[in-house]
């Protein structure tokens, strides 16, 4: 008798811990409800147009296509001083510190004079390889890294950010 309570106790333990768990449609929820209050304040017409001119399509310079994304941007670890208005990106990460190593060994094992970018618009750090000042420039150079770096460009692609003040 004492086994078969024992027993049947465990069974309802452990039917009360496995009925806790959470399903898809918990998670969906939670996104949905997060999503509205990132939303909170922008009307659905403003984020399309934020969206639109983010991702817009390629530039032609010096007759390649070439992907030139403007930001709003903080220059980490110096002053804005060594931000340039065409800056070329060949990593992005959600966390400082990655930027940070990947930023070292760009500048130690290529010898660019690496710097990052933080975007606060879509919360990331980006890793420059090289600024410029002038955009032809910025995709000459654009083109030709691929060729030239030894290390992985964690990009798809490099692009040229171009900071807005």
């Amino acid at each position: 008798m004492m086994k078969i309570k024992s027993v049947l106790s465990l069974l309802l333990v452990t039917l009360a811990l496995t009925s806790c768990h959470s399903n898809e449609e918990n998670y969906k929820a939670a996104y949905d409800k997060a999503m509205e209050r990132h939303m909170a304040g922008i009307d659905q017409s403003t984020y399309d147009k934020i969206q639109n001119e983010k991702y817009a399509p390629n530039t032609l310079i010096n007759g390649d296509s070439v992907r030139l994304m403007r930001y709003i941007v903080n220059v980490v670890d110096g002053d804005d001083s060594i931000a340039h208005r065409y800056n070329v990106v060949v990593a992005g990460f959600k966390q400082i510190f990655n930027a940070q190593n990947y930023r070292d060994r760009l500048h130690k094992d290529e010898g660019y004079p690496a710097y990052v970018l933080e975007a606060p618009a879509d919360k990331k750090y980006y890793v420059i390889a090289k600024g410029f000042d002038n955009q032809d420039v910025a995709a000459s150079f654009l083109k030709a890294l691929p060729s030239t770096m030894k290390m992985k460009i964690l990009e798809p692609s490099p692009w040229i950010l171009q900071k807005v003040k």
